[in-house]
């Protein structure tokens, strides 16, 4: 038996146990491996038979007898039975679609039995699906004695993530069996020895075992450390190489200080925060050392992202080719939607129309470029065969545009810088594309307003440099954020009224587009899109124009809702999270957020960021449906936190690294989303795996390493 065979080779599975295991992501012995507990058991309060309960859960120790296997009299469902006795009385024990436990066990074995217990109508108790263990011989006491298969006592079972199709039993039993065939055994450690002796973390078989038949919980802990270390340190060694590699190709040397770009940077709407002039400057001295910069710019909505990135085309702008005295140097600029890129088509207008330079917009739609003939102070439509000639000839310093940017028909001359907008939206070989299209790789500078742990940023970008805008610039109104009861509703609702009669727009975001139970109950407590709309339309706000956003829609219906919205033909949008972030509607100054409990306090504040972009004051008011006093702790956090930085560390402590987002964004398992809380974890596997990088770069003498790292690298996503 080998890791890497697949499951089915060695075991006999059901299509319905094969479909749930391919949901999961199990296909070789190996997945099985690494399929970790989420939980463990309890089993030290052992029960009598004759003081079972209906409904609960229990475990006792007995002799098992009348197996037998068959079919359910009228549903078919293929099954086993047995009795299980143990002095006090006799129980029954019924397998459904598992009839293949009554032939792994045999007639008086000493057998725990745990799970739940349920009663017939006759009245007869007995166990469903439970988990069953061959314990070598039955206590005399059980309640004091628990004993496992070598005569050692153990109180912990593990508890599996469970599908539909696969049982926490049936996983136990198929590990158990993996574990009795040897293959530990011929296991090797991807981790060096001196590694895991400097951090005191048990060995690969070690670990396993202590993972999944833990003897008590600090075995279970010490070994959920590990995976958690190696899963990061990993994730690290591919980051660290990926940097490597990037930072040894040539890009243009831009020799430019922050002094030669001071004319551009007071021409801002507002005066630069510190913040910002530390990024521009860091960015810079990037560019100035002739290997391609890799940077994360990570900054609140409103803290000035786009006049950082403007300030850095400038210098990219202003500045010549090597050895010419004419033409320029260009950049590229991607964003995640059509309408982002338009609208920073129009800012970077804003930032360059007092230069002598062309700025292009490429999307699936069409194409623009800016100056026009016709009107100098104007863009105007051009085919996208004229906008790709002016590229490819140098004449467009600025190319802005969606993923069109990276299609094969897109060349440039001098590609010098790429900007990726709210970068986490990008795959990392979109990313890729864009930043290796040209013989001298361009500079890249990632931008995003997702406020996320400083431990998850080193862990998720170890192959960027990190800058931090935590400041707004001075003149941005606060906005006002407050905690609604159910009972001030009405009131509420008479404060939105005042602002929609100025002329303000509104924004509601629901949790759910559609309401799944008819309940009336149900449907006020769990808000929905497309029932609030209703609601509001008919007996709250008759008279305004209202209309709904989703994640259902058509990219093109969900940019049409928001184009309408920007252009005021929609008073009030009620939407779920997919609200595009980045998108400037000025004249919106009020957002309702229902249900907010089922938010990350980061999503939150970066939700009530659309109402930060105009001249207006802003206001936020948050619903939640329980009103525990965690749930009010958390939102209250809300009006008391300097930037989302500080509630993403907030929501890290309280919820869990798994809340703040959802691990299946990141691509992290649930025990490394959970580390991510560990900074010296973080920090020491970082600093492990740069270590080992610098020192070969290649991993050429650690053959272990670099197999492992080559069957990993295709599972590591952030997106």
């Amino acid at each position: 038996m080998n890791t890497s065979d697949l499951l089915s080779s060695h075991f006999r599975i059901l299509p319905v146990q094969a479909a749930a295991l391919k949901r999961v992501g199990i296909s070789t012995i190996e997945d099985l491996l690494y399929y970790f507990p989420v939980r463990y058991g309890d089993t030290a309060d052992v029960k009598s038979i004759e003081s079972l309960n209906k409904g609960e859960t229990a475990v006792v120790f007995g002799h098992i007898s009348g197996l037998k296997t068959g079919k359910g009299f009228r549903s078919k469902i293929p099954m086993s039975e047995a009795w299980i006795s143990d002095g006090t009385g006799k129980a029954k024990i019924v397998w459904f679609h598992q009839a293949y436990l009554a032939k792994m066990l045999s007639e008086n074995m000493p057998v725990r039995v745990e799970g739940k217990v349920s009663q017939k109508k006759s009245g007869e108790l007995y166990f469903s699906n439970p988990k069953v263990e061959n314990v070598g011989k039955v206590p005399i006491d059980a309640g004091n004695s628990l004993f496992g298969n070598n005569g050692e006592a153990h109180a912990l079972y593990p508890v599996y993530p469970e599908t539909r199709g696969l049982t926490s039993n049936w996983l136990y039993h198929k590990l158990q069996a993996v574990f009795t065939s040897g293959i530990l055994e011929t296991l090797e450690d991807p981790l060096p020895a001196e590694m895991l002796k400097k951090y005191s973390l048990p060995s690969l078989r070690t670990a396993l075992v202590w993972i999944h038949t833990p003897q008590n919980i600090d075995d279970a802990e010490k070994a959920r450390k590990r995976f958690a270390f190696e899963e990061i340190f990993f994730i690290q060694l591919e980051k660290q190489k990926s940097r490597r590699e990037f930072k040894e190709q040539n890009a243009f040397v831009i020799e430019k200080k922050i002094e030669d770009i001071e004319t551009f940077i007071e021409r801002f709407p507002f005066e630069a925060t510190h913040a910002q002039r530390q990024s521009i400057e860091e960015a810079l001295a990037d560019l100035r050392k002739g290997s391609p910069m890799s940077r994360l710019l990570e900054g609140d909505v409103g803290s000035g992202k786009t006049a950082v990135a403007a300030s850095i085309a400038y210098a990219i702008t202003t500045s010549r080719p090597k050895g010419q005295d004419f033409g320029t140097l260009q950049t590229a600029y991607m964003a995640p939607t059509e309408i982002l890129a338009q609208q920073h088509f129009e800012s970077f207008i804003k930032y360059f129309r007092h230069l002598p330079i062309n700025i292009g917009l490429i999307t699936g739609s069409g194409c623009r470029k800016f100056p026009s003939k016709v009107n100098p102070e104007g863009w105007t439509d051009i085919s996208r065969a004229q906008l790709l000639k002016w590229v490819s000839a140098g004449e467009i310093s600025i190319l802005i545009g969606t993923h069109a940017l990276i299609q094969k028909s897109v060349k440039f001359k001098h590609l010098a810088l790429a900007i990726i907008d709210e970068q986490h939206r990008f795959g990392t070989a979109q990313r890729q594309k864009l930043a290796s299209k040209e013989k001298i790789t361009p500079h890249l500078l990632s931008m995003t307003a997702t406020p996320i742990p400083r431990t998850l940023a080193l862990t998720l970008y170890g192959d960027l440099d990190l800058s931090l805008l935590d400041e707004m610039p001075a003149g941005r109104k606060q906005i006002i954020t407050e905690i609604i009861l159910p009972s001030a509703r009405s009131q509420m609702y008479a404060k939105v009224r005042e602002q929609l009669a100025e002329g303000r727009q509104v924004y509601i975001i629901c949790p759910r587009i559609s309401e799944p139970d008819p309940d009336k109950e149900t449907a006020i407590l769990a808000k929905s899109v497309k029932e609030e709309a209703k609601r509001l339309k008919k007996d709250i706000f008759p008279e305004y124009n209202i209309d709904i956003l989703h994640s259902k829609m058509t990219p093109d219906a969900k940019e049409k809702v928001m184009l309408d919205f920007k252009a005021k033909k929609i008073d009030i949008l009620v939407a779920t999270s997919v609200v595009e972030v980045g998108v400037n509607v000025e004249n919106a100054s009020v957002i309702i957020i229902e249900g907010a409990e089922r938010f990350g306090l980061a999503q939150l504040h970066q939700l009530r960021g659309r109402v930060l972009r105009g001249t207006h004051q802003p206001y936020c008011f948050v619903f939640a449906e329980t009103s525990s006093d965690k749930t009010v702790e958390r939102l209250k956090a809300l009006k008391t936190a300097k930037n989302g930085f500080e509630l993403a560390e907030f929501d890290l402590k309280q919820r869990g690294a798994g809340e703040l987002y959802g691990r299946k964004q990141w691509g992290l398992s649930d025990l490394a989303m959970e580390a991510i809380k560990n900074l010296k974890m973080v920090s020491a596997a970082r600093e492990e795996a740069a270590k080992i990088i610098d020192a070969d770069p290649t991993l050429s003498t650690l053959p272990l390493l670099k197999q492992h790292l080559e069957k990993t690298e295709n599972k590591i996503h952030f997106e």
